[in-house]
């Protein structure tokens, strides 16, 4: 892409009223637009770091047999009645004009839709098991919403669902699921601590959550130094400096973000939507069920926090909206013209600062701004030499290099 087709500019000054690094360096970038407090849009740059962490989750969600829905966002109040969900102060109510009452809300959670739809496909153990997921819009009535992307009314959730004819059965695929998850997590540049959580009125068990550490986090945990044993602060019995249990390690105090989460659901949901199969020695039992869920906006944010410096932004190669930020200084525009049709048509995706008039400083400080992996710039002085200058965006890396403009081919494909 070019940096003249984009319609979205940088900008110089952090937002007023914006206090963590990701809302304030996706805002400046423009990755992504705030319509309102929780609720943002994300922008041509923004939409493409998205969807990289959207296809890194399908690839690990296909890996181990999901299977890919997309279910409606209108949820209607038949569902959520079997399980009393209804009334819980959580999500928006959806009224045409001229009704006195809701019959809809706005998804906030998919857990009854999908049981529904279920019972119409499973009906023996020969049926089980399976998985299913989504990548769609969620809508929640957070009150505090704020941390940009980290806690928002408006976010996109990947949601899936397993089915199975035992509990064991169940916990042995959530095992594969937190292998998958911490597939993701690395993947997208972030380290994720499976973590004891509390269970709920909806779980069997206690529940697992991925969190992050990182300054901005809402959650504490107390984590190992040595096996890594994580647990949420609210159901720890751990102290800040106390001796492991499970390996001799030092516990730790640390602040986190919560990207993931994982759930044993049991039969709560099965019964209560009447979701049944027939047994081996033919009798009916309820399906038993668990819940995954990944934040994709919050995992983009979390990234963010965890992959910055004072210049900007340091994204992960992985989700990063483009590999190359090409410049083109004066004297240099023909040749980096020639080398932006060379990489485009090998597959590698660049970002072309082709804009005239303005000056190598701002160029360079949109480039850092922005974030992406290698910076490469061409200009009179390069040509002279046969090169290009090509400096990799890290917080440690403050030299650039020339290198011949064949090796910069060799070196991406």
């Amino acid at each position: 892409m070019k940096f003249t087709h984009l319609f979205t500019r940088t900008i110089k000054e952090n937002p007023k009223d914006e206090v963590s690094a990701n809302a304030q360096l996706l805002t400046r970038a423009g990755f992504v637009y705030k319509n309102s407090a929780g609720i943002y849009t994300y922008l041509p740059l923004g939409w493409r770091v998205l969807q990289k962490i959207a296809q890194i989750i399908r690839e690990e969600m296909n890996a181990i047999d999901g299977q890919e829905v997309f279910m409606s966002a209108l949820v209607e109040k038949k569902y959520l009645d079997p399980t009393g969900r209804w009334d819980i102060n959580v999500g928006f109510e959806v009224k045409a004009k001229g009704e006195e009452t809701a019959s809809f809300v706005a998804g906030w959670t998919h857990e009854e839709v999908i049981t529904a739809i279920v019972t119409q496909f499973v009906n023996s153990y020969k049926d089980l098991p399976f998985s299913t997921y989504q990548i769609q819009t969620k809508f929640r009535n957070e009150a505090r919403a704020k941390s940009g992307l980290l806690r928002g009314k408006e976010f996109m959730m990947k949601d899936m669902y397993s089915f199975h004819a035992s509990e064991e059965d169940m916990f042995a695929y959530y095992d594969k699921v937190r292998v998958a998850y911490h597939n993701v997590f690395r993947r997208c540049g972030v380290k994720a601590y499976y973590t004891v959580a509390a269970g709920g009125d909806f779980t069997m068990s206690q529940t697992h959550e991925f969190q992050v550490v990182t300054d901005i986090g809402e959650d504490i945990i107390y984590v190992c130094d040595k096996c890594e044993h994580s647990e949420n602060k609210e159901v720890s019995q751990l102290k800040d400096g106390e001796v492991c249990k499970i390996c001799g390690g030092t516990v730790h105090e640390k602040k986190s973000v919560e990207v993931g989460n994982i759930f044993p659901l049991g039969t709560k949901y099965s019964q209560a939507l009447n979701l049944l199969f027939i047994d081996e020695q033919g009798t009916k039992k309820s399906v038993v069920m668990g819940s995954y869920g990944i934040g994709l906006g919050r995992l983009m944010g979390t990234a963010v926090e965890v992959h910055h410096d004072e210049k900007g932004i340091l994204w992960p190669e992985s989700i990063a909206p483009f590999r190359i930020h090409l410049i083109a200084l004066e004297g240099g525009e023909l040749k980096a013209s020639e080398i932006y049709d060379t990489l485009t048509q090998k597959g590698i995706e660049v970002l072309y600062d082709d804009r005239q008039g303005v000056s190598a400083g701002e160029k360079f400080a949109d480039a850092d701004l922005l974030g992406i992996p290698y910076r490469v710039v061409i200009s009179k002085k390069t040509l002279e030499q046969e090169s290009i200058e090509i400096k990799k965006r890290e917080q440690q890396s403050t030299e650039a290099k020339l290198i011949p403009w064949a090796k910069l081919f060799d070196m991406l494909v």
